[in-house]
């Protein structure tokens, strides 16, 4: 039955599941209607939420923008493509392909979100000029369900926020290192588990493909394009345009500050020191800054979608947060609760609210303040709790295009391709993670 359900919910999204931007909108829409009937709100202070909060994410808006910037430029280095073709020759089969890519994003993913984002999408082009025959649509949904595992992982920003000593819940929850979240059994499970079955799903759904929808050799072609004839530099300007020694000079200068950063943070990867990295090593790989800008001249067309769309969603946020809509879900959820009943419903709510609030850290300033309390009263464990918001937000990205943006950006796809194998990965990931909330 496995190959039916795909096809079906793969027909479904194809013809109902409207552009990533146009989702944003009716979310939008939806939002504001609820926050009306739902909450005190009236309908003039809803779009007075909304505007508030549209410019809230313009900081993480850059960061995502250049995440995928950065890591096209760094990937278009000549060096770096033939890294990543040398890797993507394991691959001689679609199953080999789909498990490779899969097995990749899911790794990177475990280090951090953002590369992982980037290297999954990027090395999934590699594969498919290797593997031409594999469902191009179903590889970039392997290279995105590897997104699944990064709130169980090593920049997972809920236990990594109640691990610092200056936190918000600090009062009440105090400080919970890593060690009774990230590292307990039942984390561990879940992120096995889904690093053993993921493959194997993403591999089965190739039975649901159609073997003929293949993508443009041209496109797949990234960093093999000719380079422009080498031209004598006469002037100055032209001379240092095509500077080796400028891009050697600035290129290791910041590559000695990320030693530096690391020596004195551990293994801090956030998403601007991934940023930083990505565009010094691009620096230095292109050689020259001539060639450094031609390579972003091609990523910068990559960012649009980020760059419309994440503000619709920070407006979205600021509807659910100021309203109280976002409070009274949850709300809802801790009434119905019991101290064994309250890990799965906090998954479940966090998975609900992750639709409209699609940021880690946003959610647990929403979620935290109502779940925590309600676990120091019915006498569940609070960082289990944590835990739960953290994979509840996880696990519904496989429906919620927010995150996907920057992979399908690199892809070349829209959120219709890749969505409907995506709704399996939704359905399949909720019984490890429910187990290993649960009963573990």
């Amino acid at each position: 039955m496995f190959v039916p359900v795909i096809r079906f919910f793969d027909r479904i999204v194809q013809r109902y599941l409207p552009d990533a931007f146009i989702f944003a909108l009716i979310l939008t829409v939806l939002v504001y209607v609820l926050g009306v009937i739902m909450t005190d709100s009236s309908p003039v202070e809803m779009v007075t939420h909304w505007g508030d909060g549209f410019w809230d994410l313009l900081a993480f808006t850059m960061q995502m923008s250049l995440i995928v910037i950065t890591g096209y430029m760094l990937a278009s280095a000549p060096a770096v493509t033939l890294l990543l073709r040398r890797l993507s020759l394991f691959a001689h089969t679609p199953v080999q392909a789909i498990v490779l890519v899969t097995i990749v994003a899911l790794t990177a993913c475990l280090i951090n979100y953002g590369f992982g984002l980037v290297i999954g999408a990027l090395f999934a082009r590699h594969v498919a000029r290797q593997v031409p025959t594999v469902d191009y649509r179903l590889l970039i949904a392997s290279a995105y369900s590897g997104f699944l595992v990064w709130h169980g992982g090593l920049s997972a920003s809920i236990p990594l926020t109640i691990a610092t000593s200056d936190h918000f819940l600090v009062d009440s929850l105090g400080v919970i290192p890593i060690t009774e979240t990230l590292f307990t059994p039942y984390n561990l499970f879940i992120v096995a588990a889904l690093f053993v079955s993921l493959p194997i799903i993403n591999a089965l759904s190739l039975k649901a493909t159609d073997q003929s929808q293949q993508i443009d050799p041209a496109f797949l072609d990234l960093g093999s394009k000719k380079e422009e004839a080498a031209t004598v530099a006469i002037t100055p300007a032209e001379k240092l345009e095509n500077s080796k020694i400028l891009s050697l000079l600035i290129g290791l200068t910041g590559m000695g500050y990320v030693v530096y950063y690391f020596s004195q943070n551990g293994l801090d990867l956030n998403i601007n020191i991934v940023n930083f990295t990505f565009l010094f090593l691009a620096i230095l790989f292109h050689r020259t800054p001539r060639k450094l800008l031609q390579s972003v001249t091609e990523a910068v067309k990559n960012a649009g979608g980020i760059i419309i769309q994440f503000p619709f969603y920070a407006g979205i946020m600021g509807m659910m947060v100021a309203s109280g809509l976002s409070d009274r879900i949850a709300l809802w959820f801790v009434q119905i609760s019991t101290e064994e009943t309250l890990p799965l419903l906090t998954f479940i709510s966090a998975g609900l609210i992750n639709m409209f609030i699609p940021s880690g850290g946003g959610q647990w300033a929403v979620q935290g303040p109502i779940m925590i309390p309600a676990a120091l009263e019915l006498g569940a464990d609070p960082a289990r709790i944590a835990m739960a918001v953290a994979w509840g937000d996880a696990w519904t990205n496989m429906i919620q295009p927010f995150w996907a943006l920057p992979i399908l950006a690199i892809a070349g796809l829209k959120v219709r391709d890749i969505m409907g194998f995506c709704v399996i990965l939704l359905f399949w990931s909720f019984i490890p993670i429910a187990i290993g909330l649960v009963f573990l």
